[in-house]
């Protein structure tokens, strides 16, 4: 089978391509220009150059593929929300009426549990309204959830739409490498008690998702949250890092709703003289200060989805990761895919 990943050089996207090598399958990759693509030629991935925003580039893409994964997608840096929404809801928009016209057999759509919100604070199901946070991430995520939906109601092509928990693993500077070099340096803080879940899963676990719904008869036409639903709270996901790298647990408390109103002055007041990302930021804020749980019931029943790695342990393996120093290793295209915009390919 021929399968396309966009977002190939991510740490999804990496983990991914293992399984399907491991499978047997053809793996395409649409990566940009500005993107070293050189680890993926040396894994046997056929690199085709394009970007999502310019839909004039996707046909040699999505010419005889059987399977697309959408996993490309702006996040993780402080952005105009109509550069999100260019590459988040207009760019999944081209992929999507491109793999249309391909007579793509299966479309994998990556949406985020960020578009239920943050800080609902019981397990949210799929059926749950949407009501994102204000980060352009969170709202175009929820954009571009919303089109797939609409899209895939009138479409042949089986669609299915994931909606992840937060990643990390081994290879991660966006989530666990930041945790853990604040734990490092003793820096940590808890927002509040630290009692609240925080929504974080395994990046094998994740895939593993990412499989069923790509294989799994009763996967399309659905859209399933992907995730761990035993989380840990804030203060013991914050110790288990702290032990494992040799830091120090935090023990500075700080008040959560002094702190997310003192972002909220950072973005709208302080942010627009210094430019930049503020110091602090609403979602950052309710990411890690507000309880964020998610059911994987619907996935557990009808894909046969289970998260296999406790998340104690695979704070393990990331730590290991991190105790070798991999935030000294040179930054690899995994951080081009997340924090260019696509267009950027075209200047």
């Amino acid at each position: 089978m021929k399968v396309l990943i966009t977002g190939a050089t991510g740490l999804l996207g990496g983990h991914l391509i293992k399984e399907l090598q491991a499978r047997g399958e053809q793996i395409r990759a649409l990566v940009l220009p500005v993107e070293n693509a050189d680890k993926l030629v040396a894994q046997g991935v056929e690199v085709v150059r394009g970007d999502i925003t310019d839909p004039n580039t996707l046909g040699p893409a999505v010419k005889g593929v059987d399977l697309v994964f959408h996993l490309a997608a702006m996040m993780g840096i402080w952005r105009p929300i109509s550069d999100y929404r260019m590459v988040n809801v207009t760019g999944t928009e081209n992929l999507y009426k491109a793999a249309q016209v391909a007579n793509v057999r299966r479309f994998v759509h990556t949406s985020s549990h960020t578009v239920y919100g943050l800080g609902v604070g019981r397990f949210l199901t799929e059926d749950a309204p949407f009501h994102p946070d204000a980060h352009p991430y969170s709202r175009t995520k929820a954009e571009g959830d919303r089109l797939m939906r609409r899209m895939m109601l009138t479409s042949e092509m089986e669609t299915v739409i994931l909606r992840p928990g937060s990643f990390f693993g081994p290879g991660d500077r966006l989530n666990f490498g930041r945790m853990a070099q604040r734990m490092k340096d003793g820096k940590g803080i808890i927002i509040g008690r630290g009692d609240n879940a925080l929504p974080f899963c395994y990046i094998t676990d994740i895939v593993q998702g990412f499989m069923l719904a790509a294989y799994h008869e009763k996967a399309p036409g659905n859209a399933y949250n992907i995730t761990n639903d035993r989380p840990l709270t804030q203060s013991e996901m914050f110790n288990e890092i702290a032990d494992a790298v040799g830091g120090k647990r935090p023990t500075l408390h700080v008040p959560f709703l002094p702190l997310f109103y003192g972002s909220i002055v950072a973005e709208n007041v302080i942010q627009p003289v210094l430019k930049g990302e503020p110091l602090v930021t609403q979602h950052g804020v309710l990411m890690f200060g507000s309880d964020n749980k998610h059911s994987i019931e619907k996935a557990r029943r009808e894909l046969g989805f289970e998260p296999k790695v406790d998340l104690r342990e695979g704070i393990r393996l990331s730590a290991a990761w991190f105790n070798a120093g991999g935030m000294n290793q040179p930054t690899t295209a995994n951080q081009a895919t997340q924090n260019t915009s696509l267009s950027e390919a075209k200047k």
